[in-house]
């Protein structure tokens, strides 16, 4: 009897800790030059936010090194955080999925070269909650931080 009760302790969860994850959102990418907008949770950050949404909005980064050169910097330093997968990559795009430690919450980041303006764009966002205690800022701080592109 006690081992049933284990296992079933054990499968409730393995079915909670699954279901963090939540599912790939279908609306992301470049849309008319643009990311997605911020949800109004506070549990994104985006350079295409209102500015005035203090909440919300992070300006944007600028870059001054040929695309092929910041790209690959954004992305090297991408690949030295634990826990991210790389789902797409395109010549000015990259969406990354980046996986807490306890929960295994999953957050969705973009980030977008425009080339034209010279401006390197990004959206993080969680996929579940309403609250995230500032990871996703944080985040993105963090990638930004002492970036030399």
């Amino acid at each position: 009897m006690n081992h049933k009760l284990h296992a079933f302790t054990l499968s409730v969860l393995l079915l909670f800790f699954l279901g963090c994850t939540g599912t790939r959102p279908d609306y992301l990418g470049i849309k008319l030059e643009k990311l997605a907008d911020c949800p109004t949770t506070p549990n994104c950050v985006s350079s295409f936010a209102n500015p005035d949404d203090k909440e919300h909005y992070r300006s944007s980064l600028s870059y001054k090194k040929p695309l092929k050169e910041a790209y690959a910097a954004l992305k090297g330093k991408i690949e030295l955080t634990p826990r991210t997968k790389i789902i797409q990559e395109n010549p000015n795009y990259i969406y990354v999925e980046f996986t807490s430690r306890l929960m295994r919450y999953v957050d969705d980041v973009e980030f977008y070269f425009d080339e034209k303006n010279k401006q390197l764009h990004f959206r993080s966002a969680s996929r579940l909650g309403k609250s995230d205690f500032g990871v996703n800022r944080s985040r993105i701080e963090s990638i930004l931080k002492d970036l030399e592109i």
